[in-house]
């Protein structure tokens, strides 16, 4: 390893897909209003096989406290109504022809701290993922040292980068985390 803008851009990449990852899990968490995303990670039973529910149906929130699923398929409208109420979100559809209407209850508040201890595991399983890229980025650095590609100041000097890095994307979930926890507490 010669080049250190190697490691960095690559532990960049790394930490970004960490944040992305973080913002999906934590779009799936109900917060008390209707969002898409909500219902994105549910798989449905259709033609043999498990697929997402965007593949056989289109998902709207044309309320605050609505979803719809247009069912594309007719005799898919059952296994999508089935996968809704399996997903553990707590959610009644009721079905009207092709289109199934999903009321999004109000939280309690025993729920709403439920989902800020789960949002909070996801935030700190990011920062676990973050430590992991920056240990792996350091032992990077400390073989090119012990390989005499690079002098003791500029490990030292790649270290601190690296550390510096890190905190950057630590407070980044941080920030992410506050602004999920307080959507979720908003009633």
């Amino acid at each position: 390893m010669s080049d250190y803008s190697v490691v960095e851009k690559d532990m960049k990449r790394r930490m970004e897909t960490t944040l992305d990852f973080l913002k999906k899990e934590l779009s799936s968490l109900r917060t008390g209003r209707s969002t898409v995303s909500l219902l994105e990670n549910i798989t449905v039973d259709a033609y043999g096989s498990s697929v997402p529910i965007s593949q056989v149906a289109s998902l709207a929130a044309p309320e605050p406290r609505l979803l719809t699923v247009q069912v594309w398929d007719k005799s898919q409208v059952q296994s999508v109504e089935k996968a809704i109420l399996q997903s553990e979100l707590g959610l009644n559809p009721a079905t009207d022809g092709q289109l199934i209407r999903v009321p999004i209850p109000p939280l309690s508040e025993e729920r709403r701290e439920e989902l800020k201890k789960i949002a909070s595991k996801y935030a700190e399983d990011g920062k676990v993922s973050l430590r992991n890229i920056r240990r792996d980025c350091n032992d990077q650095i400390k073989k090119s040292e012990k390989d005499g590609e690079i002098s003791k100041d500029q490990h030292h000097e790649y270290q601190e980068d690296i550390q510096s890095t890190t905190n950057h994307y630590s407070k980044k979930i941080e920030e992410i985390l506050l602004q999920k926890q307080q959507e979720i507490m908003r009633v």
